[in-house]
């Protein structure tokens, strides 16, 4: 199948596509910086990344790390894993997504969403349009807890019901809030990647 050509940071969304050809999408585009893949009940959503989706994405994800090393919190972070599954014909990529207190049930072998726990938080950066609503398909899998970035500020949406409701903190990363994110990301942008560290190093350990 011919490589796909989309111009960057646009979103598409096709109707009437079988599990079947979205598997094979995903097959003939593994590479990581290649398109990424949503998929739910025939509509697939295929985007291609640019630095304004990944800049917040990857300093988020930066976050979690330094986070979780200052609290003494042991994860397994993932990244853009595809997740997959057929029984509920939905499937996604994570822009990251990252194992806490699930981490042991999947450590030393590839993830198996049919079997294994789905992953304890989800880094979802969304400043585009149009697109796939991704909060049901993360529901079905059973994500616990979400973090949106919109392009303005940063969500934390926790597992209520089957439906997600806005948090106030985080509960992988007590007590870290939007709020609190939110300015990290900002910061990031005006400082040195070293002053940004020593930043949250320095209110991580404030919280203990």
């Amino acid at each position: 199948m011919a490589a796909l050509a989309i111009p960057v940071e646009q979103r598409v969304i096709l109707t009437g596509v079988s599990w079947e050809t979205y598997e094979r999408l995903l097959a003939d585009h593994p590479d990581a910086a290649g398109p990424r893949f949503t998929y739910d009940w025939g509509e697939l959503e295929i985007m291609v990344l640019s630095a304004r989706h990944e800049e917040p994405n990857r300093i988020l994800a930066r976050l979690v790390d330094v986070l979780a090393e200052e609290f003494g919190i042991d994860t397994r972070p993932l990244g853009s894993v595809t997740l997959k599954r057929r029984d509920l014909l939905k499937g996604f990529e994570p822009d990251s997504c990252f194992y806490f207190a699930n981490a042991p049930a999947v450590l030393g072998h590839e993830v198996d969403p049919a079997v294994d726990p789905p992953p304890d938080l989800v880094i979802e950066v969304d400043v585009s349009r149009p697109s796939l609503p991704r909060f049901p398909i993360f529901a079905a899998f059973g994500v616990p807890e979400v973090w949106r970035y919109n392009g303005s500020r940063a969500i934390i949406y926790r597992l209520e019901g089957g439906r997600y409701a806005e948090a106030e903190r985080s509960s992988a990363l007590p007590p870290l809030s939007g709020e609190v994110a939110t300015r990290f990301l900002e910061e990031s942008r005006q400082i040195r990647s070293t002053e940004w560290f020593r930043r949250v190093r320095d209110w991580a350990r404030r919280q203990r």
